[in-house]
């Protein structure tokens, strides 16, 4: 039999002893002690082996489910793969904790929450918004059944509605709090327009981090700033990226030049790779280590690519084909992040207005600001 409490109190100290429990917002802890993971897990978890995502099954092995379920702070439990890859999961306990607590959220709340996948998160905001005070989209069918299940189960007293999370859910608008499961290249204007003014919208933003959005007094916008670092899964029908053997192929390089930089920041320096998402947003980077120092892999997703790899002598050269020099489009957007004085995430922030989006740099009317483009809609 599984020691649900034994595991239960090990992540809890783990959370206290990583700093992880939000100083502002103490009744996340109590939320979290009150509503235990398990109850909201599917039967049937998902474990990536090294090459795929094998079956975990709580009847077949119930140790090493409940183990995954209650894993490391950082550690999300997948609960869903669709075409090889995963859909919806039991989100990692840090993230889920530091989200709320970006929510400044408070005892009679009315909450849209968008992404209910297994109920949990639900569950949290309900034990501090109220009975009745929350109400959580999920445009998989069968997800929002399992949800509400669960929720029932657990006596929690929250609506779960399957329609997709891109439109809001006008019904129960005004909201005072908005809350996104699931990561957007831009923010449904719907999201704002069914908001109280000075009501709060936190969501994960692209590919890394989330941002919290405060509704303006006059309703034409939204601002606010970045809050944390992160990957999330995107919303349902956004187009899967392309991979980088695909984009690579197997011809030559087609251009090859010496590149005069340390590569360890593009490792180990997340605020660095947030700027470059900035300046780069349809480039994706990503990095190993062999015996002679780090590797970095570039594409645009379409047909560019570039490798930068480090030599036996620790200089570095970078190898690009394409129609796009994409080692040569790196270089200025770091250039402009080091004469910027190395702004961390946290300087960054985002306005939204019913006819334009942009991210901004420590100003919001005088800064440095970036358009985001609409890439289509997507339905989560």
């Amino acid at each position: 039999m599984a020691d649900y409490d034994a595991l239960r109190q090990r992540l809890d100290e783990a959370m206290d002893q990583h700093g992880l429990w939000p100083a502002r917002s103490p009744w996340t802890r109590q939320a979290v002690a009150a509503t235990p993971r398990h109850a909201f897990a599917p039967d049937q978890l998902w474990r990536w082996d090294g090459h795929t995502y094998q079956p975990l099954d709580r009847r077949a092995d119930p140790d090493r489910w409940t183990a995954e379920v209650y894993g490391r702070p950082f550690d999300a439990a997948v609960t869903q793969i669709t075409d090889g890859a995963p859909s919806s999961s039991l989100s990692c306990p840090s993230i889920v904790v530091d989200m709320l607590d970006s929510l400044l959220l408070e005892p009679g709340h009315r909450v849209l929450e968008l992404g209910a996948g297994t109920g949990w998160n639900t569950a949290l905001l309900t034990w501090r918004a109220g009975p009745g005070r929350v109400v959580s989209l999920e445009v998989d069918e069968e997800l929002a059944r399992q949800a509400k299940e669960r929720l029932d189960a657990a006596g929690t007293d929250a609506a779960v509605v399957a329609a997709d999370g891109a439109d809001g859910w006008p019904p129960g608008a005004p909201y005072d709090r908005v809350i996104s499961t699931y990561a957007v290249d831009q923010v449904p204007w719907a999201w704002v327009e069914q908001m109280r003014p000075g009501g709060r919208i936190v969501t994960p933003w692209g590919r890394l981090g989330h941002v919290a959005l405060t509704v303006a007094d006059d309703h034409r916008s939204a601002v606010g700033w970045m809050q944390g670092l992160a990957t999330f899964m995107p919303a349902r029908g956004t187009p899967p990226a392309s991979s980088w053997p695909h984009v690579r192929g197997t011809g030559p390089a087609d251009d090859e030049r010496p590149f005069a930089r340390d590569l360890h920041p593009l490792k180990d320096n997340a605020h660095l790779i947030f700027a470059l998402r900035i300046h780069l947003p349809d480039v994706q980077i990503s990095t190993g280590m062999d015996d002679d120092g780090v590797n970095v892999w570039i594409h645009d997703g379409v047909a560019s690519w570039a490798t930068l790899t480090t030599l036996p002598d620790g200089e570095a050269v970078a190898f690009q084909s394409g129609p796009r020099r994409l080692a040569n489009e790196l270089e200025p957007a770091w250039d402009w992040w080091l004469t910027e004085g190395q702004p961390t995430l946290y300087d960054f922030g985002m306005t939204v207005e019913p006819e334009r989006q942009y991210v901004w740099c420590r100003d919001p009317a005088a800064g440095p600001r970036w358009p985001l483009q609409n890439r289509g809609r997507a339905r989560a």
